[in-house]
């Protein structure tokens, strides 16, 4: 039986204007470039489509990631990569805030140091330092009504050993215990994606965005008005191709055959 695409439910350009792509589950699993992956990349620099490459990952700097990716073999630039890490640094500066931050150590150079007398929490992937003592710490500052900005809210991602719980249950938590909802800053949040395309100088129906993550990738993307390519490797599920209201535009196999399904 043939593999199913749903038809497109938004116009996809062939080819488009300019393409977002998700990195990790999509390109790549923990330190491995996923199957055909890098060639399919290649092809897609080939085609002279201005690209930028979105990622929730809040563990690593840019230049972290950056390297990772190159180590495979992936041909990155900087000016390309928009985290959402950068993206929480970019808001806190044009507000002007003064944060607590809960990340992970090694972001602490990106980001920057807490304020002692922070008027705002900050949430990134803390991993194993998600500890008691640190998220009471960030509980009793909501609970003084400080607001909570998380770097993403994502449920889980895929490591080369399974998958992997997320920063979103934490941010889940910390919501339901002090009655405070949280800003997102990066993916699904639409001016995460509309801050590429400004920089890519393109409207949204005229690109496209290739993702593993239905919601975040897939549904935030088309909240935003740009059509999105759901590839079956990373964190997707079979149920994905069920959900009840998130319809990709279409649903491949891997980023190869996304780069296929655009023509270029």
């Amino acid at each position: 039986m043939p593999l199913q695409e749903f038809p497109a439910m938004m116009k996809l350009r062939r080819p488009p204007q300019a393409v977002l792509i998700d990195l990790a589950g999509v390109l790549h699993t923990g330190d491995l470039a996923l199957p055909g992956a890098v060639d399919a990349l290649k092809r897609l620099r080939r085609s002279g489509l201005p690209l930028r490459f979105l990622t929730n990952t809040t563990r690593s700097p840019s230049a972290t990631v950056i390297a990772k990716l190159r180590r495979m073999g992936f041909d990155l630039h900087p000016g390309e990569v928009q985290t959402a890490v950068l993206a929480t640094r970019r808001l806190v500066a044009m507000r002007g805030l003064k944060p607590h931050y809960l990340v992970h150590p090694d972001i602490a150079g990106e980001i920057g140091p807490s304020n002692p007398n922070p008027d705002c929490v900050v949430l990134g992937d803390a991993g194993a330092y998600f500890s008691y003592a640190a998220l009471n710490t960030v509980f009793r500052l909501l609970m003084q009504g400080l607001p909570l900005l998380a770097m993403a809210r994502n449920r889980y991602f895929m490591e080369e050993d399974g998958l992997s719980l997320d920063m979103g249950a934490y941010v889940a938590g910390l919501e339901y215990s002090t009655g405070t909802q949280a800003e997102i800053v990066g993916k699904p949040a639409r001016p995460f994606f509309e801050t590429a395309l400004a920089d890519l100088g393109v409207a949204a129906e005229d690109a496209v965005l290739i993702g593993d993550d239905l919601a975040d990738d897939i549904g935030g993307a088309q909240e935003a008005g740009i059509p999105g390519i759901l590839v079956r490797t990373g964190k997707f599920r079979p149920e994905d191709e069920r959900h009840a209201t998130i319809r990709p535009d279409r649903v491949v196999d891997d980023f190869a055959a996304a780069v296929a399904a655009l023509s270029v």
